[in-house]
């Protein structure tokens, strides 16, 4: 009876054994390289997102910077056609006030 218990514990042993993790990567099972690749892919994934985020968000500083300089120089023409379109009012309204002042003036003249 002894046998049959040394018999039985040995071959747990055996059993026992091959179920012991290995550290030599080489020799890992199915599952554990299938998970090591997943990590890669998993990481890599993460840097390439990491990259285009960093690229994405330059081209948009580069646009807002552009799309500033183009309304800067809009406002600037924009502020100098006001300027040139009420120095022109500024001149009619002149001349206007020119003439009110000469057909006063003739009238005055006319009436003595």
């Amino acid at each position: 009876m002894m046998i049959r218990y040394v018999a039985v514990g040995l071959t747990a042993l055996a059993l026992l054994g091959g179920c012991q993790k290995k550290n030599d990567p080489s020799e890992a099972g199915p599952a554990e390289r299938a998970g090591r690749k997943l990590d890669q892919a998993t990481e890599q994934a993460g840097q390439k997102l990491d990259n285009a985020t960093q690229q994405a968000s330059q081209q948009l500083s580069d646009a807002a910077k552009e799309t500033s300089q183009k309304l800067d120089q809009a406002s600037d023409k924009a502020g100098e056609k006001l300027n040139e379109a009420t120095k022109e009012a500024g001149r009619k309204l002149e001349r206007a006030g020119e003439k009110m002042q000469t057909a006063a003036e003739e009238r005055e003249a006319a009436k003595k």
